[in-house]
């Protein structure tokens, strides 16, 4: 089957889908869009999570089918142009990013959370990326590079 669908702005379409493929094989392996990581594919990591109409998802339990004619973003898209997100380079700067495999869910989550709560706190943080693990950080970078973003969010509004 064919799918077409919405991709950081851009239509896009994957020829010959399997029924059972994911959205997430479909993003890294048809379309280029390798920042998406392919970790457990059961949903309990959080490393494939992206934006579907929206809504964060774990991509590794969309079917590709189900994308069809949505808007996909992905870790890729949260960048505008040459510029990162804010969540982005706080990361970087915090030195949240180590083995880089729970990265780009960590990001999308964060983004969510901060889109929905400008302001959260510790705890917010850590309720909206619960489901993102990572077994390098020790997540205490993680939670300084929330906070900065936020901080930074909030001083530019």
């Amino acid at each position: 089957m064919r799918v077409t669908f919405t991709v950081n702005g851009r239509e896009e379409s994957a020829e010959d889908v399997w029924e059972g493929e994911s959205l997430l094989y479909v993003l890294r392996e048809r379309l280029g869009l390798p920042g998406s990581k392919n970790a457990c594919e059961q949903g309990e990591c959080g490393s494939c999570t992206i934006y579907l109409d929206g809504v964060p998802v774990c991509a590794c339990l969309v079917a590709a089918g189900q994308a069809e004619g949505r808007r996909v973003r992905t870790v890729e898209g949260l960048a505008d142009g040459g510029r990162l997100d804010p969540v982005q380079e706080a990361f970087v700067e915090c030195g949240a990013v180590q083995c880089g495999f729970c990265t780009p869910g960590l990001l999308v989550q964060a983004h969510d959370l901060l889109e929905r709560v400008p302001r959260p706190s510790d705890g917010e943080i850590r309720e909206a990326l619960a489901g993102n693990l990572c077994r390098c950080t020790g997540y205490e970078k993680i939670l300084d590079a929330v906070r900065l973003a936020a901080a930074r969010k909030a001083g530019a509004e």
